[in-house]
């Protein structure tokens, strides 16, 4: 039985659970646990979407809590389709994506992950990882969301047609977990 503290991940999301115990891996210092609670789907800023979103997990789970806000974000679209991504898959598939940027020259975009953790009765604290690239036809698995059409710079694959380790070292999710991390160092002494 571990005697490291408890700490809910806020996710029914099986895939991006594997993810973040990848990166995180076995030093972090916290068990962590996931639990689905439903949430409403808020609009707004990334930042303050993710803020919001722990407050409300923190109430119902009644100990810390981590939450995640995911976006994909065109540079072209000012952003858009940004926190909304989930939705806009669900709506258009990978091909809609591409589709949306059809009009424009500038197919760049940006990975976003924002972790909001709140230790128990505490104010959440964000952190924030961004992964640049571009928007590609899909390639690769369709089993992780919009992974088949992100390409980061500097790499010829998707996030989809990557190897997990690859992907789990350059993600915007690592990013944003690397900073956590770092912000919880200190406690550890």
């Amino acid at each position: 039985m571990s005697t490291k503290p408890v700490l809910t991940f806020v996710t029914g999301n099986a895939n991006k659970l594997k993810e973040v115990v990848a990166i995180l891996g076995a030093d972090f210092p916290f068990e962590l646990r996931n639990q689905a609670v439903d949430l409403p789907e808020l609009q707004g800023e990334p930042a303050d979407i993710a803020k919001e979103k722990c407050r409300l997990a923190a109430q119902q789970v009644q100990g810390a809590v981590l939450v995640e806000d995911t976006s994909l974000c065109f540079n072209a679209l000012k952003g858009l389709p940004g926190p909304y991504i989930k939705w806009f898959l669900e709506k258009t598939g990978h091909d809609g994506l591409n589709k949306m940027l059809a009009a424009y020259e500038d197919k760049s975009a940006y990975a976003q992950c924002i972790f909001a953790y709140a230790p128990a009765g505490a104010e959440p604290q964000v952190f924030v990882g961004q992964t640049h690239g571009k928007i590609v036809p899909a390639r690769g698995p369709t089993t992780f969301g919009w992974d088949p059409v992100f390409q980061p710079d500097g790499f010829d694959q998707t996030y989809a047609e990557m190897e997990k380790v690859t992907k789990n070292q350059i993600s915007h999710r690592y990013r944003a977990l690397e900073a956590l991390k770092a912000h919880l160092r200190p406690a550890e002494k």
